[in-house]
């Protein structure tokens, strides 16, 4: 069970608590209980959530536009909304550390789960899965069997430092730049 738009450990103790409640009346079996990371402060506390949940699916599209404030379907607006936004991965890369010290696995979905310049970056940084659009997966999987951990992991700690998305995207150029 996996619950969204977790912010706080406190929102997370009352579904929780609610969802158990439930589970016990019903005599189901315990179950895995994981948040997405959607907002910042769950990026940023993954490391005090990662005590109490037992694993993180990072919702790149959601987590993109609350970290750069701007909403993905204003049409100005939208084409900014970039999840290799430094920013962005930084963000990815907080949860990633906070959830492997306590020994849970990160998930990412989201668009940036099937961007083909994103995956070598989510890959360096740690991320343990990826849920991919069906359209996507073959190249998705091609790509991942064709990449170097090490240069993965170069590749995100230069993302880590570059200056914007666009930055960033020159980093991983596609195939047929």
């Amino acid at each position: 069970v996996m619950f969204p738009m977790i912010s706080t450990i406190e929102d997370f103790r009352l579904a929780k608590a609610i969802f158990e409640e439930e589970r016990n009346a019903l005599g189901v079996p315990a179950v895995p209980v994981g948040i997405m990371c959607e907002v910042p402060s769950t990026a940023v506390m993954a490391h005090q959530f990662a005590a109490e949940v037992d694993f993180f699916s990072v919702g790149t599209n959601d987590l993109t536009q609350y970290t750069l404030a701007m909403d993905r379907g204003h049409p100005k607006l939208a084409p900014q909304v970039d999840a290799l936004n430094p920013a962005v991965l930084g963000l990815i890369a907080e949860c990633v550390r906070g959830a492997h010290a306590a020994g849970r696995w990160v998930g990412v979905c989201g668009g940036a789960a099937s961007d083909i310049q994103a995956v070598p970056l989510l890959v360096g940084i740690g991320v343990d899965e990826l849920s991919v659009s069906v359209p996507a997966i073959p190249s998705v999987k091609a790509l991942i069997r064709s990449l170097s951990l090490e240069r993965c992991q170069e590749l995100a700690a230069q993302a880590l430092g570059a200056e914007s998305a666009a930055a960033v995207r020159a980093l991983v150029p596609l195939d047929d730049d």
